[in-house]
């Protein structure tokens, strides 16, 4: 178990210095588009280096929904959604270092969001419901990516190429979380609006993958 704790912190740590990194510290010239690809490729690498271990959940909401799909137990969902918060907070913390380090830098660790003065200025209801339904899609992508009747070796391109998509979508909304963790880690560092916002990005994403795995155990979702 610990073996499979130490990658889902390093997968963690991974996705956040490299999405978070690409939104703070090359944003301006990538734009949405190449922070979306950021997003997207840090998940197939977390994914093809340690997915064999752990298999690279990097996600409480992943990890919740695992156990709503009767495919982990809730005792070990806790231990991986710890250390998936750890590996984002030291993501964060390096993260931190670096940027801090430029005359130019604003302050910002890539923090979700919403409302005034946050990027399109989405409000409370528009947030929620984009961050419960995009985990729902995402989990479920992950589910079945993984399950029964899934191509071999494609599951981390899917994914990670689905997480690319949902930024596409969403970043203009709240910055995409679709995981807590990814969430906690940057608000940590940030403070002020991030912390008090934050619930929004722990509770709207468990719901939505939660409620994936509770389909996807059901049947409705799941290959015969």
């Amino acid at each position: 178990m610990s073996k499979k704790l130490i990658a889902e912190v390093l997968g963690t740590f991974i996705l956040v210095l490299f999405g978070c990194g690409a939104a703070v510290i090359g944003g301006a010239a990538i734009g949405f588009t190449g922070i979306s690809l950021a997003f997207g490729l840090a998940i197939v690498a977390a994914a093809y280096g340690i997915g064999a271990i752990s298999g690279a959940h990097l996600n409480p909401a992943v990890s919740l929904g695992m156990v709503t799909a009767g495919r982990m137990s809730l005792g070990e969902c806790a231990s991986y959604a710890a250390a998936q918060v750890a590996g984002a907070v030291i993501g964060a913390g390096v993260l931190y270092l670096i940027a801090s380090g430029s005359a130019g830098w604003s302050g910002g660790l890539g923090a979700n969001g919403y409302g005034p003065g946050y990027l399109g200025e989405y409000g409370l209801t528009a947030a929620l419901v984009f961050e419960c339904v995009m985990t729902f899609v995402f989990v479920t992508v992950i589910l079945g990516a993984t399950g029964k009747g899934a191509a071999a070796g494609f599951a981390g391109l899917a994914i990670g190429l689905t997480l690319a998509a949902i930024h596409l979508v969403g970043i203009n909304v709240t910055g995409v979380s679709v995981n807590p963790a990814r969430s906690i880690g940057p608000a940590l560092f940030s403070g002020g609006g991030a912390i008090a916002q934050l619930w929004v990005f722990i509770l709207a994403p468990l719901v939505g993958g939660a409620l994936a795995g509770v389909l996807y155990k059901a049947g409705l979702t799941k290959a015969d």
